[in-house]
């Protein structure tokens, strides 16, 4: 059964989501076996996020904040056809270093809302650590702090799939903008919208 009564007193989340170069993250264990002096390659290239702010009894869309990174790193092909974003689009773009501190702020102590949490989770546990803002070893964001859409969606429609695509049809969430490519502000905002959805689905059963 979906729980949500931890909310119970919060009156803001933030959605996130993150592109990326496509290529695996480096786990703790890879950066032991690596030569000495090995400068991890990024992985980021855009993040999106954007706030819900308590409404009555149920949320609303408040502030959006994105920006684009330079991973100093190739885009796997892939990925390019999926996000639509090339090389050449991120030269002038600021490294993850230069985002953090904006990032942070705009999420500040809020839980964070995603679809299928964990790829955002270790997407950002490895650029942290990247930047020696953490070790290999710790997290960015723990776990708790992370609110799945994904998850609750899969408690709502048992069985169903569980792609945002998925997700945002069944909710009848607008996604046409998604058509030709994704977004990190993008896929934040519709699962903003999903979560609104949900939720209110949740009040009312």
């Amino acid at each position: 059964m979906v729980d949500l009564g931890f909310l119970e007193g919060r009156s803001r989340l933030v959605a996130i989501d993150a592109e990326t170069t496509g290529n695996r993250v480096m786990t703790a264990e890879d950066i032991r076996k690596a030569p000495k002096g090995l400068r991890p390659p990024g992985v980021v290239i855009e993040v999106g996020c954007v706030e819900l702010l308590r409404d009555a009894e149920g949320w609303r869309k408040g502030e959006s904040w994105q920006s684009r990174v330079n991973p100093e790193a190739p885009i796997n092909p892939a990925s390019i056809r999926v996000h639509g974003i090339k090389p050449g689009d991120l030269k002038q773009a600021p490294r993850f270093d230069q985002i953090v501190d904006a990032l942070l702020a705009f999420i500040g102590d809020d839980y964070l809302l995603a679809h299928a949490y964990r790829n955002e989770k270790q997407f950002f546990d490895y650029e942290m650590a990247r930047i020696k803002r953490i070790g290999w070893d710790e997290e960015a964001f723990p776990e708790d702090r992370f609110i799945c859409t994904q998850e609750i969606y899969a408690e709502l429609f048992p069985g169903a799939p569980k792609s945002l695509d998925a997700m945002t049809d069944r909710l009848w969430v607008d996604r046409s903008d998604r058509f030709k490519f994704h977004g990190a502000l993008l896929d934040a905002d519709l699962t903003a919208d999903a979560f609104i959805e949900m939720t209110s689905r949740l009040r009312a059963a």
